[in-house]
């Protein structure tokens, strides 16, 4: 839904088909289920549209260098990229939006940068990039909801004005405080189970969890929510149960439950509250106090009023993988063990100890299957790969995480005050080494991932209405979600990947050549490879343009030709901003299907099929090609009118703006450009 007349319109019917099914209500189930329907999905959209409006903030005009002074508002450091990422209120008439987040390098910090420091440093700032290509991430929605309007990376010196908290808060300093006892990876994984602070986890070693299936366990959710509150509940009934007088006369069961309650808010406040954690503690709470109450603790509308805390406050994270990938496990494992099948298999029974053992190993590797099948579509259609092994990976990790490397933890913290956690740091260290050594082992087995272009939005949607469909029916109801499953798989599977990649300031692409995709520019960052990889469907580095036996290029531009569709494609790209004569631009453009360039191409230059320059590209945003169906999906859209495609600005002052590139053929009166097909009408 684009503008707001859509929203309106949705809203008013939505209101309408309430009304309507409750005048016409006749006490069955139908009408009560529609009118309740009706009404969440207007109130999701008013909500939305309401927070979309109340984080309304300018945003940074265009890239510049300028002077940023105001306060610390929060410090995250990033020990695994050397970089200490600063968000910043500048001062009132500074000229610069509200909100300012800054990366440091880690050498450049100084003394006294801490939270509520004032500060005064150098930056260069830009406003915060939408996605760059069709299916990537997709930062300028995520900084509006944060009220971020300009992001970059700061210069020395740092000014400290008025020193902030030393140390900082209580999660910065267990964090250091982690991270000092264990080096590397390790100290990031421990930080990460106990703050939910992954900044020191090394790049390749988050990747191998992440391919192994196995990143949700740096992720402070449910298992690390319950492993607090049982840990707590444990200790708390043990301790007071030592106590005869107080057992016979106090429920201790409440009283460890309260304990466990209290527990649960803490761990969620001390690891930045994230809406996985958020949801653990609500779902943690309304166990505790079913079970207080007597009644059946974990059932799906557990897993619904969670669910409901977390849209109510922070109604944008239904659209961002967190909320996704964390609601969808929780509520396949509830889903799975209500079957009355399932709880038959794995209920406990008479018999010896081995059976009971191999009925837990047998529930834990269901588990784990349908976790993975509920989270691929997810996983695919956010970051274009998941895991394979995952469903085995997990058999091992999960219990060595939560019966080994958390108690460990636990007790290293504990002891450390009296001097005695050495040891208990040791061992955790060995847990922690044979975690990454599992990862690694799984990440490089053959087929350890499954790699797809972006996923169309509808295929997502259907996988998603089937998936619930099977979760919330309980009689064979249930099946029919098998259709709409099947087909949205089917379809995300033969999405052909894009022949053609274009970001959105033209300086980069991937063209799918004989030999594999290939990469432009030399020169382009580890991110840029990264992100036109996934969204590609490689899985791994893009090869170099230049190298390829069907690409010819100099150093100003390269020219390709692409086989797809039963005929050849000639692709020509600029790579550089040196003067171009203007007969050599105007005569490659003649024989080229498609023409890419950050800069402003002539009028002259008419190539074939579609002309991407940088005006062109400034409309549509990134560009995904697939030349054998004529398909061209843009970033933006004629219409849309979301509030961060087209916010308020803001002009820096001191220096100013940094200067654009001149349009090197000196002329002025260009037409405006249009995306034509192959029968020339506009796409």
């Amino acid at each position: 839904m684009p503008d707001p007349r859509s929203w309106i319109a949705t809203i008013l019917a939505c209101l309408v088909l309430a009304l309507g099914a409750a005048a016409t209500a006749d006490g069955g189930r139908a009408p009560r289920a529609i009118v309740v329907g009706a009404l969440a999905i207007g109130c999701g959209c008013g909500a939305i549209w309401w927070r979309a409006e109340r984080a309304t903030a300018p945003v940074l005009a265009r890239p510049a260098i300028a002077t940023v002074a105001g306060t610390v508002e929060r410090i995250e450091p990033l020990p695994a990229r050397a970089l200490v990422r600063v968000t910043i209120l500048p001062d009132a008439g500074a000229g610069l939006p509200p909100r300012v987040r800054v990366n440091l390098a880690a050498a450049d910090v100084t003394a006294g940068l801490g939270e509520g420091a004032v500060v005064r440093l150098r930056a260069r700032l830009m406003p915060p990039p939408p996605a760059a290509v069709p299916g990537a991430y997709d930062f300028a929605r995520v900084a509006w909801f944060a009220s971020i309007g300009a992001t970059g990376r700061g210069f020395a010196p740092v000014t400290v004005v008025r020193p902030g908290m030393p140390e900082g808060g209580i999660r910065a300093r267990l964090t250091a405080h982690i991270t000092a006892r264990l080096e590397g990876s390790r100290g990031g994984i421990a930080s990460a189970l106990a703050t939910g602070d992954e900044g020191a986890i090394a790049i390749d070693d988050s990747d191998a969890m992440r391919r192994a299936g196995l990143a949700h366990l740096l992720s402070v959710s449910g298992l690390h929510v319950t492993a607090a509150v049982a840990a707590t509940m444990f200790v708390v009934i043990r301790i007071l149960a030592l106590w005869p007088w107080l057992a016979i006369r106090v429920t201790l069961p409440l009283v460890a439950a309260a304990a466990g309650a209290l527990a649960a808010i803490g761990y969620t406040l001390l690891t930045g509250g994230q809406v996985p954690t958020i949801r653990s503690c609500v779902a943690s709470l309304l166990v505790l106090a079913a079970l207080a109450a007597g009644r059946e603790a974990v059932t799906l509308r557990l897993v619904a009023a969670g669910a409901m805390v977390v849209m109510l406050l922070w109604p944008e994270a239904v659209a961002g993988a967190s909320f996704q990938l964390s609601f969808a496990a929780i509520a396949a494992i509830v889903a799975l063990h209500e079957h009355p099948r399932v709880a038959a298999w794995f209920g406990p029974r008479e018999g010896p100890r081995w059976h009971a053992v191999l009925r837990g190993l047998g529930s834990l590797l269901l588990t784990g299957l349908v976790v993975e099948a509920a989270l691929m579509p997810i996983a695919v259609y956010h970051f274009h790969k998941a895991g394979v092994y995952g469903a085995a990976a997990n058999i091992v990790a999960i219990p060595l995480t939560t019966f080994v490397i958390m108690p460990l933890e636990a007790i290293a913290l504990a002891l450390d005050p009296v001097g005695l956690g050495a040891l208990p740091w040791w061992l955790t260290d060995l847990a922690i080494r044979a975690l990454l050594a599992l990862a690694h082992a799984v990440a490089r087995a053959p087929g350890s991932s499954v790699a797809l272009p972006s996923m169309p939005t509808g295929a997502f949607a259907a996988m998603v209405i089937g998936g619930l469909w099977c979760a919330l029916w309980r009689t064979r109801w249930r099946r029919l979600g098998i259709g709409p499953l099947a087909f949205g798989a089917a379809w995300a599977i033969a999405t052909p990947a894009p022949d053609l990649l274009v970001t959105g300031d033209g300086r980069h692409l991937v063209v799918r050549t004989a030999g594999g995709a290939a990469l432009l520019r030399d020169r382009a960052g580890d991110y840029t490879r990264a992100m036109l990889a996934e969204t590609g469907g490689v899985d791994g580095e893009p090869l170099l343009l230049a190298d390829q036996a069907d690409a010819r290029c100099s150093a100003d531009a390269c020219i390709v030709d692409v086989r797809a569709g039963g005929r050849a494609w000639r692709v020509l790209a600029t790579r550089s901003l040196y003067p171009v004569a203007w007969d050599a631009i105007v005569g490659a453009c003649r024989v080229a299907d498609v023409v890419v360039s950050e800069r402003r191409l002539p009028v002259a230059c008419r190539p074939r099929w579609l002309k991407l320059d940088g005006p062109m590209l400034r409309r549509t945003g990134g560009v995904a090609v697939v030349f054998a169906t004529g398909a061209v999906t843009t970033v933006r859209h004629a219409g849309d009118a979301h509030p961060w495609l087209s916010p308020p600005t803001i002009r820096p002052d001191g220096d100013g703006p940094t200067s654009r590139s001149r349009n090197r053929w000196g002329r002025a009166d260009w037409r405006r450009a249009t995306i034509r097909s192959d029968n020339g009408r506009a796409r």
